[in-house]
């Protein structure tokens, strides 16, 4: 499968003219192919995106386009569908974004503040776990679950971690909402769940390209100790670490497991 990278946004330095540029940047995952082009804002359309797409792959256009900028995706999205490109927004798109650092070019994007989790999909509790990175695949790969995401990219033994360092994650018993909440979050793409201390402790998801979620507040201490470990660890886990969702604590079924890692 060919899968591109691309952005496509007003570039930070103004012309000596004063005319705002558009730039569009497309490579693969190792950079072996690159393309860029520019258009004054005037001509910044889907059609000219679709033309630049179709000048970069001659005749062997990608399966799929990977956008990580909430302003670029509505046109890539547009020329995509005009030549039969799937587009798929997405916060990892590493390639890409290193190729905007080189070019001094700005990266962050600005988040909502964090949403509460809708209340039909609260689970019945939650806890902190963890596991050794050797067990992580071993556990999970090739248990019948209905809702599995484990890129390859993001396998222990693919970030280079030995299988003794613990890999922190959280377990959400779900009870009778398990499936739907599971569900939920498949549609949602969670990309990171962090812990987030103070005079309200906290989880927060990252999910798709730019939404956050409160997924629990808390006040117990001991939870806050337990959520400075779970940060500490996802440190020396290179920010690895992983959501399950799971009917109860019987440890007999899974509803849904993802391996997250923070993305800029």
């Amino acid at each position: 499968m060919k899968i591109w990278q691309a952005d496509f946004y007003r570039r930070p330095q103004t012309e000596p003219s004063g005319q705002v540029m558009w730039e569009l940047l497309i490579c693969d995952a190792t950079r072996s192919f690159e393309y860029q082009a520019t258009c004054p804002q005037s001509q910044a359309s889907s059609s000219w995106v679709a033309s630049q797409l179709e000048q970069a792959g001659g005749e062997q256009l990608p399966n799929v386009i990977q956008v990580f900028r909430p302003q670029s995706l509505s046109l890539i999205q547009q020329a995509g569908r005009s030549l039969g490109i799937s587009v798929e927004p997405t916060r990892r798109t590493l390639a890409l974004k290193q190729w905007l650092q080189e070019k001094q070019y700005p990266i962050s994007l600005d988040k909502p503040p964090p949403m509460p989790l809708p209340e039909n999909l609260w689970g019945e509790e939650w806890r902190f776990a963890s596991l050794t990175a050797g067990d992580v695949v071993e556990v999970f790969s090739d248990r019948p679950i209905p809702i599995l995401e484990m890129p390859e990219d993001l396998l222990p033994i693919n970030l280079g971690l030995a299988s003794t360092i613990p890999v922190p994650g959280v377990v959400i018993y779900g009870g009778k909402q398990s499936m739907r909440l599971a569900r939920w979050l498949q549609q949602a793409h969670p990309v990171a769940l962090n812990y987030i201390g103070g005079d309200s402790n906290g989880l927060v998801l990252e999910a798709g390209l730019v939404d956050r979620w409160i997924v629990a507040t808390f006040e117990d201490k001991q939870v806050g100790v337990a959520g400075k470990t779970y940060e500490q660890r996802k440190q020396q886990s290179r920010g690895l670490h992983f959501l399950l969702v799971q009917p109860d604590d019987s440890g007999m079924t899974y509803t849904g497991f993802w391996l997250l890692r923070e993305e800029i």
